[in-house]
């Protein structure tokens, strides 16, 4: 009897042995990259000069971080990472037939989850379903549903165990797609709101998994606004206070740095991270768990931005997709024409410029609309006199954005030029105010373009009409529409042929809804025609065609009173550009 009891007692020693073993402190390390927007290589195609941050040197950081942190470093994108440099446009249109190149470094990199953004659905499905389908790891989107099954179209959510620690991720993008992007890059799904989609899926995750750590990978930023009084976008605090079980959420999608705590409804505090755009920086978060008895029985969350040009550029990583830089590298060196002279954006806030009215012939000669409307896409951006090449048309225009023909009554018109010109302008009261709408804080503003109330990307202006822009007038009162181009006269109740790109078509910038008056649901049947491919394709045709382009003002409108708006320009050219 007391031989039988030794043996029990004996071979109950390793499991208590086990048991104790797995009392531990456990340290996990996320990076979060987001909106890298193409930014691959330390190298700007479009500008042939090097490039701070890339995922070159997010390679360089993650290295290092590996050596310390081993299995336990989880490393994830949030998103807009399709979009950008002519380095992922030539492997999502051009070579559509090789691997694509950010799936390839995606995996080089060793990314346990990627997160879908809305310019990475803007690529179009052709694009994003093959790049999901090459990237080892799941491309997640919650809220992104399969409109036929009422199924989430891609993974909700992502489980890592490392450690002894789970970690579900669950990741979600912003659900104002239908106001920016057209349908048959859609086609087929639906964008849920964030809220509604956390609420289903955050106990799904904890009855299901259990897990001792909930990451929300949102692509939305922090200020929630309605977007076409339908949309809750950029609500990722909005989910975080009234949504408890996360304990972390990596957001992304408007550029803006940050990283805080946040006290949720329940009271819990929740770290909310933003690396901004671009690869220059990165969430950088560390959780210390305790683990007694094979659970987390406490866990210490401390997260902060980490500067990626902090970091040399990975020789390795750059080796590895060197033949793929070559190849890009001669796509953007073709050229494509010649200007006979310079032009830049700056002019465009202050009147009538070169830049934004080239883009106003080329749409109306493209389509054969009788009014073109345009903005200024890049808020600093230059093409120098001289030969012209691809690289410099993603200079030109920024965005996939396709061309629409739309139509338009005259007063649809003047209420959308009367929004723009809300937004860019201030109310002028006398000669020494400012002409465009700054922000109140803007000396505290950590860039020049923030400076600006508004995003200039939405500062429409016009081509086809002449018209007057008065400052000192409110909201309603500003525009006075004198007559079509040709001197004929402009009727606000006659239809016209109006061509724009396909986010203003969409209802981006509500410029045509809030100001044109034209319902959401209605623009659509506006839409009289759309191309198949994206504006800057059919640009670089167009001047390829031409040969040499001779770029000038139409001066088809202007400010007024002039002896006020002249000289306001001096001064606020030397607030956004110094002198």
């Amino acid at each position: 009897m007391i031989c039988k009891k030794l043996v029990i007692f004996i071979l109950s020693l390793p499991l208590s042995v086990g048991l104790f073993a797995q009392d531990k402190e456990v340290e996990l390390k996320i990076i979060e990259t987001s909106d890298v927007h193409g930014n691959y290589y330390p190298y700007c195609f479009i500008t042939n000069q090097p490039k701070t941050g890339s995922l070159s040197r997010v390679y360089s950081l993650v290295q290092q971080q590996r050596e310390v942190y081993g299995d336990n470093l989880i490393l994830v994108d949030n998103g807009d990472i399709l979009q950008g440099q002519p380095s992922v446009y030539y492997y999502n249109y051009i070579d559509t037939l090789s691997s694509h190149l950010c799936a390839d470094m995606l995996n080089y990199m060793g990314y346990d989850a990627v997160n879908m953004g809305n310019h990475d659905i803007e690529a179009g499905p052709s694009v994003y379903n093959r790049w999901v389908q090459s990237t080892n790891a799941p491309v997640l989107g919650a809220n992104i549903i399969d409109a036929t099954t009422g199924e989430p179209f891609l993974p909700p959510y992502k489980l890592v165990e490392r450690d002894g620690v789970k970690v579900a991720i669950l990741g979600m993008i912003t659900p104002g797609i239908p106001a920016w992007l057209p349908e048959n890059l859609w086609k087929g799904l639906r964008f849920d709101d964030m809220e509604e989609t956390a609420r289903k899926w955050i106990p799904i995750i904890q009855e299901k998994e259990s897990p001792d750590v909930i990451v929300g990978l949102f692509h939305t930023g922090q200020r929630a606004v309605k977007l076409a009084d339908t949309y809750n976008e950029n609500a990722a605090v909005d989910v975080v206070t009234r949504v408890p079980g996360f304990d972390i959420v990596l957001i992304g999608h408007d550029h803006a740095a940050d990283s805080k705590k946040v006290v949720n409804v329940v009271g819990d505090s929740v770290l909310v991270i933003n690396p901004a755009n671009d690869a220059n920086l990165v969430g950088d978060v560390t959780i210390k768990a305790t683990i007694k008895d094979g659970k987390v029985v406490d866990k210490q969350i401390e997260g902060k931005l980490t500067s990626t040009n902090d970091y040399p550029i990975s020789e390795e990583f750059v080796a590895a997709f060197t033949p793929q830089f070559d190849v890009v590298k001669e796509f953007v060196s073709k050229k494509i024409g010649h200007f006979t002279s310079g032009i830049s954006t700056r002019e465009s806030y202050f009147g009538s410029s070169a830049f934004v009215d080239l883009i106003h012939s080329l749409q109306l000669s493209i389509s054969g609309a009788d009014i073109s409307l345009a903005a200024p896409l890049s808020f600093d951006a230059s093409i120098d006199e001289g030969d012209i090449y691809v690289s410099d048309m993603f200079n030109f225009y920024k965005y996939e954005n396709m061309l629409y023909v739309m139509e338009l009554t005259g007063g649809e018109i003047k209420g959308t030029l009367e929004e723009s010109y809300d937004r860019w302008t201030n109310q002028m009261q006398s000669a020494d105010d400012a002409l465009l709408a700054f922000r109140e804080d803007n000396n505290r503003a950590s860039s020049r373009y923030n400076k600006l109330k508004n995003m200039s990307f939405n500062f429409d202006s016009a081509a086809g009409i002449i018209y007057t822009v008065d400052v000192t007038k409110p909201k309603g009162e500003k525009i006075e529409i004198i007559s079509m181009a040709d001197g004929t006269p402009f009727d606000l109740n006659k239809t016209y042929k109006v061509a724009l790109n396909s986010y203003r078509g969409n209802g981006g910038g509500e410029l045509l809804t809030k100001g044109g008056g034209i319902p959401q649901e209605e623009l659509k049947s506006r839409i009289i025609s759309s191309t198949d491919k994206d504006l800057r394709y059919y640009l670089m045709q167009y001047i390829e065609k031409q040969g040499t382009i001779n770029p000038k003002a139409l001066n088809q409108w202007k400010f007024i009173p002039e002896a006020w708006t002249n000289e306001a320009a001096k001064r606020d050219y030397k607030t956004l550009f110094g002198e």
